[in-house]
């Protein structure tokens, strides 16, 4: 198994794509570099922790783009998020066949939050004007630094969602909920209470993710390739009626489970016998825990 938790955001492109076929826009030759990161002291990247570029996947032309973790966790900041907004419209303009997505960020880098924040929303608006333009967009998210801030909201501006156990989706970090409300809210040093709660196996049961993968590349790879395809067979297309509808998804689910304080109690209510078992389980295990609970719910 090649890990996709364990690799840089480098080392996925690589491994995702067909060997050889990724070509890199703005590469770390080209030295476009933060304006802000410098003048505070803080230490630059030259790709600015994004990779940017077009690929074939199975033969599929895609363009793509990959969060670089390990640097300032995958925060945004002016340039990266320009890259990204770049990378976007270009792929309207070129008839992609999909935007891939390997999303792993904290959010909004503090040195420079509002060009981070500005950023974030050119980001969203660009992956639904790809999305009108009738190019599925797939996200993965598998990384040590989960997607969260304003990248938890682009994801969920996708067409679908791919992830791994491992990986994490939300809107505010663990540490951020815990500073801002206290460790009785959530204990962010409780591992097994921040993955029940953020993890990919939560976020499949809610709805918030389409397909749960093992920590796997070629898991990761051969998913991907299944949504866009899918997405490109029955789009969504964005209209105000499918607004409402998700809108009124998201206000069942805070009617029947908003007053429940743990994961646990919601899988329970959502009619899994062992809710308690879930995290034990394997991806190919959970993955037919949930296709029975579906096929009963229907």
């Amino acid at each position: 198994m090649n890990s996709y938790l364990e690799a840089s955001a480098r080392q996925r492109i690589a491994a995702l794509f067909d060997a050889g076929s990724f070509e890199e826009f703005v590469p770390p030759s080209q030295r476009v570099v933060s304006p802000h990161l410098g003048q505070l002291g803080a230490p630059v990247s030259f790709d600015d922790g994004v990779i940017v570029g077009r690929a074939t996947l199975h033969g599929m032309p895609v363009f793509a783009a990959a969060q670089e973790g390990g640097f300032m966790g995958g925060a945004v900041g002016e340039v990266h998020g320009a890259k990204l907004v770049g990378m976007l419209k270009r792929a309207i303009g070129e008839q992609a066949q999909a935007v891939i997505l390997l999303l792993e960020s904290g959010g909004v880098r503090l040195h420079e939050a509002n060009a981070g924040l500005i950023a974030v929303s050119e980001v969203m608006r660009a992956v639904l004007d790809v999305r009108a333009a009738g190019i599925p967009v797939v996200v993965l998210i598998g990384g040590s630094n989960g997607c969260f801030g304003g990248m938890g909201i682009v994801a969920r501006c996708a067409n679908a969602v791919v992830m791994s156990e491992e990986g994490r989706l939300g809107m505010s970090g663990p540490e951020v909920i815990e500073t801002a409300n206290g460790v009785e809210e959530f204990d962010s040093r409780d591992r097994a209470l921040v993955w029940r709660t953020t993890g990919g196996k939560h976020r499949y049961l809610l709805g918030d993710c389409q397909k749960i993968v093992a920590d796997d590349i070629v898991a990761f790879r051969n998913a991907a390739l299944e949504m866009a395809q899918a997405c490109r067979k029955q789009p969504v297309e964005l209209t105000l009626q499918a607004l409402e509808a998700e809108q009124r998804m998201l206000a069942h689910r805070l009617q029947a489970y908003g007053e429940q304080p743990d994961a646990l109690q919601i899988w329970h209510s959502m009619g899994i016998p062992d809710a308690a078992a879930v995290p034990m389980l394997d991806t190919d295990e959970f993955n037919r825990l949930a296709a029975q609970h579906r096929q009963g719910a229907a």
